[in-house]
């Protein structure tokens, strides 16, 4: 199993103070670096604090200048936010000031919030449709010259400037949850991404059927890497852990705002559901969340990962933005890198 790293530069509250915060982004890139990771991933969001990311592009730029080896990808660029030419280009520039490190994600969007403002008018349930038509115009601009005539987007003869300078093209990835998106991706030879959120590990295992079934009615001989991404956090305390639960509960009454859609927000900041409002309710139970995450001592941990290695999982995603101190971030990425990755070598 090899281990990749999902972080966002991002602040709860107006007192995290912005440059610190930036320092520690990169911090986390590069311990994953030096720890073995394979791939590090930028995100896409708008006017949100919690996850501080206008251009994917832009972050992973940033990312190539202090690092030498990880893997840099865009997980995910929200494609009704682009323009095909606008897309081949920033994503095969990056690829070509980096050395080849490319690892091109594609997606939906999260939220409807988002939609509102990026691209008025457009239901988040109905953005895979430009997901769809985007890709296949993006690669064969990196291929060169071509006319586009879509439902989305029209353009006349043109091409990727520059060029990827991975052959044929960069690595391919999706996001899935659903098995509409695991058929697209074999069928558009995509590698695999997936996040079950906070749900058991029953989830992941229909996540991996889905999968299976869409190679098998497919059969066109692709073989796509298989992700899945945790929220985690380790620890060797009591404390560690009261921690790490009340930030992913902080987080999760936010993310709970933005996907009902509420409209509190304050200067970029969501408002958090007050817990109080939200006891009684299974994805909030704090034993639940340990239990499911990817939580808990180094030993804990790598007997978690055990049975995701098991299930056919190819490579973990460390989501390791949720709200937790800086400090308690570097200490479990720490933990991680010296006592979980070894154990999978």
């Amino acid at each position: 199993m090899k281990f990749q790293l999902a972080v966002n530069m991002e602040r709860m509250d107006p007192s995290w103070n912005m440059n610190e915060v930036m320092r520690h982004t990169l911090d986390m890139v590069q311990m994953a670096e030096d720890g073995g990771f394979n791939i590090v991933w930028a995100a896409e969001h708008h006017a949100l604090e919690m996850t501080i990311a206008p251009n994917p592009f832009q972050i992973l730029t940033w990312w190539a200048s202090e690092t030498e080896n990880i893997r840099l990808g865009t997980a995910v660029a929200a494609a009704a936010y682009w323009h095909p030419i606008n897309l081949a280009g920033e994503a095969a520039f990056l690829d070509l000031i980096s050395g080849g490190r490319l690892e091109f994600g594609i997606g939906s969007g999260a939220y409807q919030r988002e939609f509102d403002r990026m691209k008025p008018g457009l239901k988040q349930s109905e953005a895979w449709q430009y997901m769809q038509e985007i890709l296949p115009a993006v690669l064969e601009l990196w291929a060169g010259d071509y006319e586009h005539n879509g439902k989305f987007w029209q353009f006349p003869t043109s091409t990727s400037v520059p060029k990827p300078i991975q052959k044929p093209h960069p690595p391919l990835w999706v996001a899935a949850r659903s098995p509409i998106t695991f058929d697209y991706a074999i069928k558009n030879n995509c590698n695999v991404m997936s996040w079950p959120l906070t749900r058991g590990f029953s989830e992941a295992e229909l996540y991996k059927q889905q999968l299976d079934e869409a190679i098998h009615q497919n059969d066109n001989k692709f073989n796509p890497i298989f992700a899945m991404m945790r929220h985690t956090a380790l620890y060797e305390t009591e404390n560690g852990r009261d921690k790490a639960i009340k930030a992913i509960q902080t987080c999760l009454g936010q993310f709970e705002n933005l996907f009902r859609n509420l409209g509190d927000v304050s200067d970029g900041f969501p408002k958090q559901i007050p817990l109080d409002e939200l006891q009684g309710r299974k994805e909030y139970d704090a034993n639940m969340l340990e239990e499911n995450l990817m939580f808990g001592s180094p030993e804990t941990v790598i007997e978690k990962l055990k049975r995701y290695d098991k299930l056919g999982v190819d490579e973990y995603i460390y989501y390791a933005s949720m709200g937790l101190d800086m400090e308690a971030q570097k200490k479990s990425m720490e933990l991680f890198c010296q006592e979980v990755v070894p154990e999978f070598k």
